[in-house]
């Protein structure tokens, strides 16, 4: 990623840093004026080459063992006028859906006896529909086949069942949201956040 480029090692070993290190995301202007470069256009390709490879990563491993699956609506950039004219709500053309999936080890501490959930990787995706086809490829491509899923009752993931070796229904609650599908609903909480500080 670094090959030919123009700009120091510090430079881009401070940018990992950045980008890596801060929790509530980090917009191209703030990585110019901590970096000290002249061009927000360097800053711009700079944190998209870093982002692309931070992508390939995420690409070589599948998420194994209990795993925690849920999507999320985000909203993307649109021209101001345009966004006036667009309903608002689920489905709308303001928004994309994102899958995510979340490995989720179950621990035991042995002093209190109480159970908690350790979050490994997690992964996301932006997929067309938030349908059974589509979640069926983000599963086939992500997650393993020997892999314990945990879903609400959506109808979408009906076979979601057939891709691994068990699906887990749970109804979606408020207790649901902190116990079984925690970590999923955290990095969907962390990925909005995220968007907003940049």
């Amino acid at each position: 990623v670094m090959e030919n480029s123009n700009l120091s090692l510090h430079t881009w070993f401070a940018a990992f840093l950045l980008m890596s290190a801060t929790k509530k995301g980090l917009s191209c202007m703030e990585l110019q004026r901590q970096l000290g470069l002249k061009k927000y256009d360097t800053a711009f390709r700079l944190m998209h080459k870093i982002r692309a490879v931070m992508g390939k990563r995420d690409n070589s491993y599948m998420l194994k063992g209990m795993v925690e699956y849920d999507e999320a609506y985000v909203e993307k950039a649109i021209d101001a006028k345009l966004k006036k004219q667009l309903k608002r709500g689920k489905g709308s053309q303001r928004q994309v859906i994102v899958a995510v999936a979340a490995e989720s080890t179950p621990l035991l501490d042995k002093e209190s006896e109480k159970t908690s959930r350790h979050c490994g990787f997690f992964k996301m995706k932006v997929i067309p529909k938030a349908d059974a086809e589509s979640v069926d490829e983000f599963i086939e491509e992500n997650i393993d086949k020997k892999s314990v899923v945990f879903t609400d009752e959506n109808k979408a993931y009906v076979h979601v069942e057939k891709l691994v070796e068990t699906h887990i229904k749970v109804k979606s609650s408020e207790s649901t949201a902190n116990e079984e599908l925690n970590w999923v609903h955290t990095a969907i909480s962390n990925l909005k956040k995220n968007l907003l500080g940049i």
